[in-house]
């Protein structure tokens, strides 16, 4: 399945299809049961061709298992995931449990900071949109590679900022209201699989940006966000590429400097 939308912002990275499917891909980058590893990583390598499947039991990490639609797995954290968040459990680390778990989480100390306090961090943890996938497993693979008889969930770009001006043009192009592209915080793997999910239940569904998670940041270009969107509003945007203004004068220009 080629783009039309990354052939006219001349992409670097292929759109990545994120599926939903009982059938394991043959070959495909898959993380080690109990091994830690970042989702966002897995969306970088599908960009670059490859294939990778995710399970409930080789998700990467506790938010990854949330973030891809495997359930609640925040509930399963230790010392509680709003003070890893936040400001740090120092008292569960001086635990005996904490100790041992410190040694190969030592953020969880002192905390990562992207929330206040760990009240305002679980609030925004219960208003995710949790999802328990129906399948078994969950895969990202290169869009061109998607199969006759294969539906995507949702469709992924990895864009720079011109492409990503592109892309949230098109998104509201055909749209009588121009809120038709957010951008909410949440870790890499929300913004690319839960949020969308949520967003496929609306009849005129939004596109969403993210890899704005400072702690996904290191898996992808310096000069690259995500574009997410599930796969009818793909569709409705593929089909408005002709016509629009990446034929015309002023996208042609910009395409210019990114040759």
């Amino acid at each position: 399945m080629e783009s039309k939308i990354a052939k006219a912002t001349q992409m670097k990275y292929s759109p990545v299809a994120v599926l939903l499917t009982n059938e394991k891909p043959d070959q495909a980058l898959q993380f080690k049961e109990g091994r830690w590893g970042c989702v966002a990583a897995m969306l970088s390598a599908a960009s670059k061709g490859k294939t990778a499947v995710f399970d409930r039991k080789t998700f990467g990490c506790l938010g990854g298992g949330t973030g891809l639609g495997f359930g609640n797995q925040y509930v399963n954290f230790p010392g509680g995931i709003e003070y890893f968040l936040s400001t740090g459990n120092p008292e569960f680390c001086n635990s005996e449990i904490g100790k041992n778990v410190v040694r190969n989480m030592p953020a969880l100390q002192h905390g990562e900071g992207y929330f206040k306090n760990p009240q305002i961090a679980k609030k925004m943890l219960y208003s995710l949109p949790m999802v328990d996938v129906p399948t078994e497993y969950v895969v990202f693979k290169p869009l061109r590679e998607v199969k006759e008889g294969e539906t995507p969930k949702v469709v992924v770009f990895l864009a720079n900022p011109d492409q990503l001006s592109a892309l949230v043009v098109l998104a509201n192009y055909a749209r009588e209201t121009n809120y038709n592209v957010v951008a909410p915080f949440g870790a890499g793997c929300h913004s690319v699989c839960i949020l969308p999910y949520k967003e496929d239940e609306s009849d005129n569904p939004r596109a969403v940006i993210g890899l704005t998670d400072i702690s996904a940041r290191k898996c992808v270009d310096k000069d690259i966000l995500s574009f997410s969107v599930p796969y009818k509003m793909f569709l409705e945007m593929e089909s408005n590429v002709e016509g629009s203004f990446l034929e015309k004068h002023e996208w042609l220009r910009i395409l210019e400097r990114n040759r």
